[in-house]
């Protein structure tokens, strides 16, 4: 554990204000109990090396602070910047669903950030352009001039990659995984922002990762 060691009891103070991160309850599976309710940001009693829940949850609220101390997102001319995802490159030995990191930090920024930055819902474009043709033909009302709608561009893109090292000995099995993410300026292809954050475990067993 490197970039994600606790932080002053100020600081710690303030990324839980701003992004709701949670204490660990402690709560221990008892003998008996086939289920536990545990909080996502506390190691369960059923973990391995890889990327579980407790690393999401401190990876992205460090990159959702971080991208809102950007100069560029902060001073941005004209309304708040727009930004398009694009997809996390995963090149680690686990199988995981790699965007997850993306959607937890958007939703942090739109539920947290009051305004300051908008995302473009890509996702989504073939159902708007859709719904922008129905309007144009008259088989939908619009509250705006079907003629003049337009979608609007992205001025940033936000990316990721994670990264992993792993060593495997009669001992057991060591990761490192290195979260690492971008800003980049749609129009420049500038990387305005990178920020990074990394996890090394070790274990007697492997374990599977979904």
């Amino acid at each position: 554990m490197n970039d994600l060691r606790p932080l002053s009891l100020l600081s710690l103070a303030a990324a839980a204000a701003l992004f709701g991160t949670g204490c660990a309850s402690g709560v221990k599976n008892p003998s008996g109990v086939p289920v536990t309710v545990m909080k996502p940001d506390e190691q369960g009693f059923v973990a391995g090396t890889g990327i579980e829940s407790q690393d999401l949850v401190a990876v992205t609220d460090k990159m959702a602070r971080s991208v809102l101390n950007t100069a560029e997102i902060r001073n941005f001319a004209g309304g708040p910047p727009r930004v398009a995802l694009l997809p996390v490159n995963n090149e680690t030995r686990f199988a995981i669903n790699k965007d997850i990191f993306l959607t937890r930090i958007r939703v942090q920024l739109n539920s947290k950030a009051n305004g300051q930055v908008r995302f473009l819902a890509r996702e989504a474009l073939a159902d708007l352009e859709k719904e922008r043709q129905l309007k144009r033909e008259g088989s939908l009302t619009s509250t705006t001039n079907p003629n003049v709608q337009e979608f609007k561009g992205a001025d940033f893109f936000l990316t990721g990659k994670l990264s992993g090292l792993t060593t495997k000995t009669k001992a057991g099995t060591s990761d490192y995984i290195l979260y690492s993410f971008q800003l980049i300026d749609a129009r420049t292809s500038d990387i305005l922002w990178e920020d990074s954050a990394e996890v090394k475990k070790q274990g007697l067993e492997d374990a599977a990762y979904r």
